[in-house]
């Protein structure tokens, strides 16, 4: 009994795999942009990240601030993502649907195609690249 629970104890303190921490970091990324919870959404992303249209993080983020700032309510729902592993480096692929607005309803809706990069930095993933292009 004692080792059946010392082995199922170690079992859950594995690392997750590779693919799967990139997802649950995009995952948590959705979730904070929604929460307007800019701090929690640029956790993730490098020093040196590069931006669709010349962004660096920081323009990235008083761009993501300021769009925040003029929706009460945000939503974000991303596609299935596109995930491609190369060892320390990933690309993921995905369309997003952004929507926001003051009530219920949302006032804003734009549809992109986003293309990202990713470095591995100490066991943690690091957003180093993101290109977006609007579908509509």
């Amino acid at each position: 009994m004692v080792l059946g629970s010392l082995a199922f104890g170690l079992s859950g303190c594995r690392k997750e795999p590779p693919e799967q921490a990139l997802r649950n970091t995009i995952a948590a990324m959705e979730t904070a942009a929604e929460a307007h919870d800019t701090d929690a959404l640029f956790e993730p992303i490098a020093d040196d990240f590069a931006g669709s249209e010349g962004m660096d993080r920081q323009a990235f983020r008083r761009y993501v601030t300021f769009m925040g700032m003029r929706s009460k309510s945000v939503s974000v729902q991303l596609g299935p993502l596109d995930v491609k592993l190369y060892d320390q480096r990933a690309t993921v692929s995905f369309t997003a649907a952004l929507s926001g607005g003051e009530g219920l309803l949302p006032s804003r809706v734009q549809v992109y195609d986003v293309d990202t990069g990713w470095r591995l930095d100490d066991g943690e993933w690091k957003l180093i690249s993101a290109k977006w292009q609007p579908q509509l």
